[in-house]
């Protein structure tokens, strides 16, 4: 999913990712339309490559922060600093899936989103927001001060509640942070996990999801 949302942004003007059954399967019970169950979406065999890249997830050990205004200013979140945030964004086509509401419900739950940040909740589709509220992370998001926008796009791209005002940083689990696409060309969006979105809130800054998790079992 990463891959194909941030291709453009890696100089490609098409991408294309392997398919598998288990997309395949996900979108059949999805979807009216009848889809070819065929993983035939895969490159040439005798295909030729400029150049591979392998990169192994598992030596990040701590959470990445994308800083105004590229997706690829990348650093570490103990790098940052202090960064008070005025508007934390959770959802949309990117991070708005179930369990990503999941990991912030139970961040936030018992607690208040700080008074000088907005927490804005946006599920990915209408199915993931139905089984949210009957899951209860809507209800914990709400009664930690969040707000719940409509399923699909939000503020990411311009519209819906949560358009950054001059001045204002956001926090954000959207997948771009491009100068004013979130609202006033004075405004800085930071991009971050849902976890660290949902701590940020809580804390009135960028910040680590254990620091809130600390907090609330002292």
């Amino acid at each position: 999913m990463v891959l194909a949302n941030l291709s453009m942004e890696m100089g490609a003007k098409v991408a294309f990712t392997p398919v598998d059954y288990v997309l395949l399967d996900y979108l059949a019970e999805r979807t009216a339309r009848k889809i070819p169950m065929t993983t035939d979406f895969e490159p040439d065999p005798d295909a030729d490559y400029e150049q591979i890249l392998r990169i192994d997830a598992s030596e990040i050990v701590e959470p990445q922060v994308a800083c105004p205004h590229a997706v690829d200013q990348v650093v570490p979140l103990s790098k940052l600093g202090e960064v008070p945030v005025h508007q934390a964004v959770l959802g949309s086509c990117t991070n708005g899936r179930l369990e990503d509401l999941e990991v912030a419900a139970s961040l936030v739950s018992g607690q208040r989103v700080h008074p000088r940040t907005r927490l804005i909740v946006i599920p990915a589709s209408q199915h993931i927001l139905l089984e949210a509220i009957r899951l209860g992370y809507i209800q914990q998001l709400v009664a930690a001060g969040a707000m719940i926008n409509p399923p699909g796009c939000g503020p990411c791209v311009g519209v819906h509640q949560g358009i950054l005002a001059a001045g204002e940083t956001c926090i954000s689990s959207t997948n771009r942070n491009f100068h004013g696409r979130m609202g006033s060309k004075d405004s800085k969006v930071y991009l971050a996990s849902p976890a660290v979105v949902a701590a940020s809130a809580i804390a009135g800054r960028i910040a680590h999801p254990d620091e809130i998790v600390t907090q609330e079992a002292a």
